[in-house]
């Protein structure tokens, strides 16, 4: 079974011999988060495929070995968000986390 939540974000890690389309020549970039708006599976690879909007609207499956996780972002509505503030937001709250428990 597949599960895939609906407000994960990712983020762009391109291998340079990895499978096509490669995403940094595809209208992605490093610094920003992409929501996962789906998942492909196709049956003749071990590979899954990622739906992802980039930068210029556009809809694109791009493998998974490209791919690295962010965060899941429960309030969000957008396709994309800076990668940084999720980071910062990221880290202060598990700053806050520690904190209460200790």
């Amino acid at each position: 079974m597949l599960t895939l939540d609906t407000h994960l974000f990712l983020r762009v890690s391109q291998l340079d011999n990895g499978p096509q389309p490669l995403p940094l020549k595809s209208g992605f970039n490093e610094t920003t988060a992409y929501r996962a708006l789906g998942m492909f599976n196709p049956s003749e690879t071990s590979d899954a495929y990622f739906i992802l909007s980039n930068d210029r609207d556009e809809v694109w499956f791009i493998c998974n070995r490209h791919l690295r996780t962010v965060c899941i972002q429960a309030g969000s509505r957008a396709f994309r968000l800076p990668l940084e503030s999720l980071t910062t937001a990221s880290t202060r709250a598990e700053a806050a986390s520690q904190s209460q428990t200790h």
